[in-house]
Order: structure tokens, then sequence, then C-alpha cells
């Protein structure tokens, strides 16, 4: 049990460190204005994971009790669908970019909503969910949705770790950045051997 939910932290921790929209977005917000609105946008984000954390919880622990088929079907598409997400990060480019034109200045309770919106309206993040918890279901003895509530939270709380110190530490993560060109293409080879290791484990 501990080791499952400890690869499961450390998978989460190496996908928050993956070049995406929400870290850079994080990361803009704090270079252009301050930790501050880092900050209210990181609260933003992990709050939204709360709704997707729910939905999943109940809608596929129904599932789980009507089908053991449909489950095991569910960890398929899971495996493909990291698959999938291991050949986008293959073909994408590795060069981190962001850009602090344009950007418009909002109030911290401003970014904290359009973080929580953000993310909650973001179809890929139910997908991920989807694809990324079922395979980390940890024991037979705790009910399904206890199971997905305690590997949420664990989502949530290294996801808010790892953002809130991009948000702190802006300043100089986007001058290494700018030094390390290579930063990216070994965050980005890192990202798809973890898709690919858990598209493994959750067919094993």
């Amino acid at each position: 049990m501990l080791e499952t939910l400890l690869s499961f932290a450390f998978a989460t921790s190496i996908l928050a460190l993956s070049p995406g929209p929400d870290n850079v977005f994080v990361l803009t917000q704090s270079i252009v204005f301050g930790k501050k609105y880092g900050m209210a946008t990181v609260f933003g984000l992990i709050s939204g994971c709360l709704v997707h954390t729910t939905l999943l919880a109940f809608g596929v622990s129904a599932i789980i009790k009507e089908s053991e088929n449909v489950f095991f079907g569910i960890k398929v598409f899971g495996a493909l669908y990291l698959i999938y997400l291991a050949y986008k990060g293959y073909s994408s480019d590795a060069t981190i970019t962001f850009s602090e034109d344009s950007v418009l200045r909002k109030t911290t309770r401003q970014l904290f909503k359009e973080g929580f919106i953000m993310n909650v309206l973001n179809p890929k993040v139910s997908i991920f969910f989807l694809a990324f918890f079922p395979g980390f279901l940890f024991t037979t003895s705790v009910s399904i949705v206890i199971q997905f509530y305690v590997l949420g939270g664990i989502f949530m709380l290294v996801s808010l770790v790892i953002f809130s110190g991009i948000a702190i530490l802006a300043g100089a993560i986007s001058e290494s950045i700018k030094r390390n060109k290579n930063i990216g293409y070994y965050l980005k080879w890192t990202q798809i051997v973890v898709f690919l290791c858990i598209a493994v484990f959750i067919l094993c």
C-alpha cells in the first residue's frame, strides 16, 4: 500500500514539474506581478482538482461496483491515453517559453477564480484523472471512494508544494530556464518515461 502511494506521489511530482499551461501560467503571473499573485493562481488551480476528484470518486466507484470488466476497460483506456500523452510529449517542442507581454493585472481574487475555472472546465484534466488514478487504488479493505479522495489529496498536496515553489522561486526559475536551454529537453523525456511506466504499471 505504502509503495503504491509513494509511486503515485513520485509520478505526480514529475508531472507537476513538467512544462504545461498550469505551471507556466503560475510562473508568468509570479514573474510579472509577484509571488502573492502566483500563489492565488496556485490555490485556484488546486481547488479545481477537488471537483475532478469528487466526480471521479463517485462516478468510477459506481462503475466498479457494477462490473469488474468495465473497470478493466477503464484501466486499458487509461494506459492507452497515457501512451498517447507520451507520444504527444515526444512530438512536441522541448523549449519552455513564457510570455510576459500583454499580461493584464488582476486581483488575487480574480486570479484564484481564473485558476479554479481554468482547471474545472478543462476536459483534459477529467480525462487525465480518469486515466491516472484508477491504476493506483491501493487496497481492497477501504472504500473505493475514500481511496480516490486519498489519491486526490496526495495529488493536490504534491502539486501545491511544487506549484508554490514555482511561484515563490519564479525569478530564479526563469533565469535558470533562460541560461540552460536543455532543461525543457530533460523534463520532456522524464515526462515521457513516467507516462510509459505508469501505463505499464496500470496494465500489470
